[in-house]
């Protein structure tokens, strides 16, 4: 069984989608007909739901998603900066223009009509339980759960659950995916690492004001972190991780400006060429 799996990280998203563009613009191929199942957590579940919508979105679209509807879901209004006190007493954005931008691409589907199986991360608070969301859902929901990332969206009520992003506890969902079992190779695919450090002196006195943002970062990057040294001891050559450092782009999860979306697809390109090798072996697997 051939296994995909996409990290959450907001905006940051655009890295993997623009690999993925060119994992099927060298085989030829859709990413589904690839893959018998895809994990994703926050936007790397959005990515994941588009590839396997019932008729299936090309990744290059995807990348093209991101730079046209990611301004308008990060878009910081005076009004709401204000009223959320920059997202230490509300949520920073109005989750309107990410559920729209749902909507507009996945339509009413399912996750029981994906053309793959899907395997989507999200954190119940009134339960205290970590889910994985497989059927039962439609797509816009299940992405809308997943992405609702604490100080940035609302929470999300479905049914008796109030859901949260995944990534609190699988940033990186990769590992489950492994999990499923019989997994003979497994793509992961990261958004970029922090690279902004907090040294002693800045944080020695921090206290929950000063860390409730940072918080968030430091718990995403170190469970990814260890997933991937996880994984790199378990599955051996079967498991190949493609990631990249932020050393231009910005680590935030919400800069979608311009001149960051151009840094990120600039990133993407570096990876690209960085790993061609291992994309090469990547794409000859999935199309073995």
């Amino acid at each position: 069984m051939r296994a995909l799996a996409i990290d959450g990280g907001g905006i940051r998203g655009l890295i993997p989608a623009l690999v993925l563009a060119e994992i099927e613009q060298r085989t030829g191929r859709p990413i589904a007909s690839m893959v018998d199942l895809i994990a994703g957590t926050s936007t790397g579940a959005i990515i994941a739901c588009a590839l396997a919508r019932p008729h299936p979105m090309s990744a290059s679209r995807i990348a093209e998603v991101y730079t046209v509807d990611g301004p308008k879901i990060f878009e910081r209004r005076l009004v709401k900066e204000i009223s959320s006190g920059a997202g230490y007493l509300d949520e920073r954005y109005d989750s309107g223009p990410l559920v729209d931008s749902l909507r507009n691409h996945l339509g009413a589907a399912t996750l029981d009509q994906a053309t793959v199986p899907l395997l989507i991360t999200a954190y119940d608070l009134e339960a205290r339980a970590a889910l994985i969301l497989r059927q039962g859902y439609s797509m816009v929901d299940a992405a809308h759960a997943t992405s609702a990332a604490p100080t940035y969206f609302e929470p999300v009520k479905l049914g008796d659950r109030t859901l949260i992003d995944g990534g609190v506890f699988a940033i990186n969902p990769a590992v489950f995916a492994w999990a499923e079992g019989e997994i003979d190779f497994l793509l992961s695919l990261g958004t970029g690492e922090h690279t902004r450090p907090l040294p002693y002196a800045t944080v020695r006195d921090w206290g929950k004001l000063e860390w409730a943002e940072p918080i968030i970062d430091v718990v995403f990057d170190g469970g990814a972190d260890a997933v991937d040294l996880q994984l790199s001891k378990l599955a051996g050559a079967a498991y190949l991780r493609l990631q990249t450092r932020l050393d231009e782009a910005s680590d935030a999860l919400d800069d979608a400006s311009e001149e960051n979306l151009a840094a990120l697809q600039r990133e993407a390109a570096q990876l690209i060429e960085q790993r061609s090798a291992d994309i090469d072996r990547a794409c000859a697997v999935l199309t073995a």
